[in-house]
């Protein structure tokens, strides 16, 4: 029998899954020209100083087609920790820097360690706006704050939120871990410390809506997700509050211009009544953003707003003038299926890249009616799979970032199967 060297046939078993992950469509009719992408196993490369990545909350492309990844390092529990210890007890690892930069060739070139948050864009001069109880704005050469948009000084429920009063960091000891908040307790399981009364919560409720409309102009709830509009000085940022709001703000003096919430309506037009939120998976679409909005906005200046919990995306003007409605795997409970928004590369954008938390999969949608022509992926631990698909981003080549939040805490790249590097990958991958 022959024998192949171990760390040759490691390599060519990778790259043979590698062909298996092209996209496949719901409907041949599409099968021609529906986008086909190739994992790329070689990027990025092992992250240096012993760092091991949290759960990614922000994925951004800059404009050098370089990749910042905003991630949670504190999702790492002590068995992950124990080179922090003194002495080190292991090799490995150490917590990373919440933003970390990486280069085409997969290299780190740079990082700096903010609290950790959600959401997160570059500009093209060099600054990081970073989502945690509110937007702040960073140097990200330096790791400065330069700025921050306003927000109320509550939050609903009590509390701060990611990125305000942080528990000091102990060398060597992490959290309980990435998907310990997302789990519900066991049956029979008592909750932890006192349980508000529901009629003085909902009471509290009541009282924080009333003093904080839904036309407050600054940041209520937690950031979701941020993008930027440079052409016109523009911010929009993603606030959770009430299900979810489209905010735009000015890109330099953080000044409120407009926002909307659900089929456009204005702030002063969104409910504050919890049904309006209720969504059964499978069922009418509720009249309100249910939670999660994510969004992004195309060339031709319309905004994809992705409401996750209902598995729903929005079409507006960026004046908020509601246009259409996708609905994406309506039966999805859980997390919901449609969460972060790319757009393929071409100047028409023909497709929406969506990725979705709870099938992990990315799903490639017409631009044009929100028809399904294709999806990446499955849920695996393996190169190419997704546990926890959370963020994505595109470069000018169309090469498609991820990122994951619960077991994945990692991002990958897929290029497309038709570039030097995707018919590279394929020819790899059908070696003997």
């Amino acid at each position: 029998m022959m024998r192949v060297n171990p760390k040759i046939g490691a390599v060519l078993a990778l790259l043979a899954g590698v062909g298996l992950l092209i996209s496949n469509a719901g409907n041949g009719a599409h099968a021609q020209t529906m986008p086909r992408y190739k994992f790329d196993p070689d990027w990025p490369k092992p992250l240096p100083n012993k760092w091991k990545m949290g759960g990614v909350t922000g994925l951004a492309v800059d404009k050098d087609d370089n990749v910042w990844v905003y991630d949670r390092p504190n999702d790492l529990t002590d068995i992950e920790l124990e080179a922090e210890l003194t002495p080190p007890v292991a090799d490995c690892c150490v917590r990373p820097p919440s933003m970390i930069h990486i280069d085409k060739n997969g290299n780190v070139i740079g990082s700096f360690d903010a609290p950790q948050g959600h959401g997160m864009d570059v500009d093209s001069k060099g600054f990081a706006y970073l989502g945690q109880d509110t937007v702040r704005k960073y140097d990200s050469k330096t790791g400065r704050l330069v700025g921050e948009v306003p927000r109320t000084p509550e939050r609903e429920g009590g509390g701060g939120g990611e990125g305000r009063g942080a528990a000091a960091r102990v060398p060597g000891r992490g959290s309980q871990g990435p998907v310990a908040g997302f789990l519900p307790p066991p049956p029979g399981a008592r909750g932890r410390g006192n349980q508000q009364d529901p009629a003085d919560r909902a009471a509290a409720t009541a009282g924080f809506r009333a003093k904080y409309p839904p036309t407050t102009p600054m940041i209520v709830g937690g950031i979701e997700e941020i993008r930027l509009d440079e052409a016109a000085n523009e911010m929009y940022a993603a606030d959770n509050y009430l299900g979810g709001r489209v905010m735009v703000f000015d890109m330099n003096t953080f000044a409120f211009k407009r926002g909307w919430g659900a089929y456009g309506h204005k702030l002063s037009e969104i409910s504050t009544n919890d049904a309006d939120r209720a969504y059964t998976p499978g069922g009418p679409m509720p009249k309100e953003f249910k939670g999660h909005l994510t969004l992004n906005f195309s060339n031709d200046g319309l905004v994809y707003a992705a409401d996750r919990n209902a598995n729903r995306i929005h079409v507006t003007t960026k004046e908020g003038k509601f246009l259409k409605e996708f609905i994406l795997a309506p039966m999805t409970g859980v997390g919901g299926a449609t969460g972060g928004v790319a757009f393929s590369p071409d100047k028409q954008q023909k497709y929406l890249f969506i990725s979705d938390l709870t099938n992990n999969h990315v799903w490639f949608l017409n631009r044009d009616d929100g028809k399904v022509v294709g999806q990446l992926g499955s849920m695996g631990e393996t190169g190419g799979q997704f546990f926890g698909l959370h963020m994505i981003a595109v470069d000018s080549k169309g090469n498609i970032y991820t990122g994951e939040v619960f077991a994945g805490e990692r991002v990958q790249r897929f290029v497309p199967a038709d570039s030097p590097r995707g018919k590279l990958l394929e020819q790899l991958s059908r070696l003997p």
